[in-house]
């Protein structure tokens, strides 16, 4: 079967790595791809949003399953477009339809629904420009710090948490009225502050039955001891030594089973990742936010632990059978590091030559930010790439991780030296 996989980070490298393992699948196409999925696949480039453009990519590639790594084309109705279209309604899409990736794509809405099922989440409220004062008033119920995030998709950039009140008033009419963060910001979910350790926690369902993926913990600073601007993510640990199986049981009970309830309640056919963003607090779970694909660079250290055959979990999503299909992953912990330009996540040049990553052999290359120029591996994005190994311990994996990064070189490389300090 050929398979077209829509994206172009590290977490569509590590699907394409791990769906190549599959004796099922015959050939890969990734779109618009990087330079380490062209190793193992045919990249094609196209506009995500661009839906004309993926229905030519699969036609005339004979695309027999489409698996979207981003969220932006889910928010944006591309599984909603394939059941509608008389050429690609019998070829699954493995993410969910529109209605389901509101989840994501409303932060108001995913709040709404969590309230509805009783899935534990902070207390909120949800303003406009229209209702200003209503939320200076709320945020003044709150202690602080004070969280405000935009309702819809700001390319990871729409939340913010103050400790000042009056510097989160004055943020709030800044988003609503001053359009912030665009659209996105035109309604804010202004919610109390959850007390914990975060962690993320993954399900693959085909909309009636679930497996839950490996836990992770992932490093959204820049900097070291956590400090400094927010990014995509700077690494991640699998499994999460605090999330032991008391508490993920309780996570099963209290998170998964009402998520999933819920949305057959409310009719939602929902076929793909549901990324739980959880804080642990004393042992008891709060959702802080969904995400309706994986997260990156999570995938990284999650998918490597999988041992059972993706390919197949994806066939038990496309045709609802997926309680009938195995599922295993390994003891071994995880330990990712992502390697980013310098500058990250403020401004960063491009097309800066990579060297020394074909040469690894303790670790896993996960490429993200890349391209090709002039035969050579050179940077492309801010995040370049994600380097993962496997090890009995935290520390034993990440010391294979950091010794293969002392390996690879780019001018202005920068990488956290910290990752996983908390958990050791």
């Amino acid at each position: 079967m050929n398979i077209l996989i829509l994206g172009s980070g590290g977490r569509e490298h590590a699907f394409a790595l791990k769906l190549s393992e599959s004796s099922k699948v015959k050939q890969l196409f990734v779109a618009p791809g990087n330079a380490g999925t062209n190793k193992i696949a045919k990249n094609i480039k196209v506009d995500l949003s661009d839906f004309d453009a993926v229905k030519k990519t699969v036609l005339d590639n004979n695309i027999k399953m489409v698996v979207v790594g981003p969220e932006v084309p889910l928010v944006e109705g591309i599984h909603d477009f394939f059941l509608a279209d008389v050429d690609l309604k019998n070829i699954p899409v493995i993410g969910p339809k529109k209605d389901g990736a509101l989840l994501e794509g409303s932060k108001d809405f995913s709040k709404q629904f969590m309230q509805k099922h009783g899935v534990p989440t902070a207390r909120y409220q949800s303003f406009t420009k229209e209702n200003l004062e209503a939320g200076f008033t709320f945020l003044e119920t709150l202690e602080p710090p004070y969280v405000l995030k935009a309702d819809g998709l700001a390319a990871g950039k729409g939340v913010l948490i103050l400790n000042s009140l009056e510097e989160a008033k004055i943020e709030l009419q800044d988003m609503v009225s001053n359009e912030k963060f665009g659209k996105a910001s035109a309604t804010v979910v202004i919610e109390e502050f959850l007390k914990g350790i975060e962690l993320s926690v993954f399900v693959l369902t085909d909309g009636k039955s679930y497996k839950i993926l490996p836990s992770a913990k992932d490093y959204k600073r820049i900097g070291e001891g956590d400090v400094g601007l927010n990014t995509g993510g700077m690494g991640a640990i699998s499994p999460v030594p605090f999330a032991d199986e008391a508490f993920l049981n309780k996570v099963e009970e209290l998170v998964v089973k009402p998520t999933i309830a819920g949305l057959q309640k409310d009719g939602i056919d929902y076929r793909g990742f549901i990324f739980i963003g959880l804080m642990n607090n004393n042992g008891n779970p709060s959702v802080v936010e969904y995400n309706v694909r994986m997260g990156d660079p999570e995938t990284e250290a999650v998918l490597p632990r999988i041992t059972s055959d993706l390919f197949d979990l994806f066939e038990g999503v496309a045709h609802q059978n997926l309680h009938k299909k195995s599922f295993s992953v390994t003891d071994k912990t995880a330990a990712t590091i992502m390697l980013v330009s310098g500058g990250y996540p403020e401004a960063y040049q491009k097309n800066k030559e990579i060297k020394g990553f074909e040469n690894i052999k303790e670790s896993i290359i996960f490429h993200a930010g890349t391209t090709t120029l002039d035969d050579k591996v050179v940077t492309n994005g801010g995040r370049v790439m994600a380097v993962t190994s496997f090890g009995d311990t935290i520390e034993e994996a990440l010391g294979k991780t950091y010794r293969s990064i002392d390996k690879i070189h780019f001018d202005q490389m920068n990488y956290r030296k910290d990752i996983g300090f908390d958990l050791v």
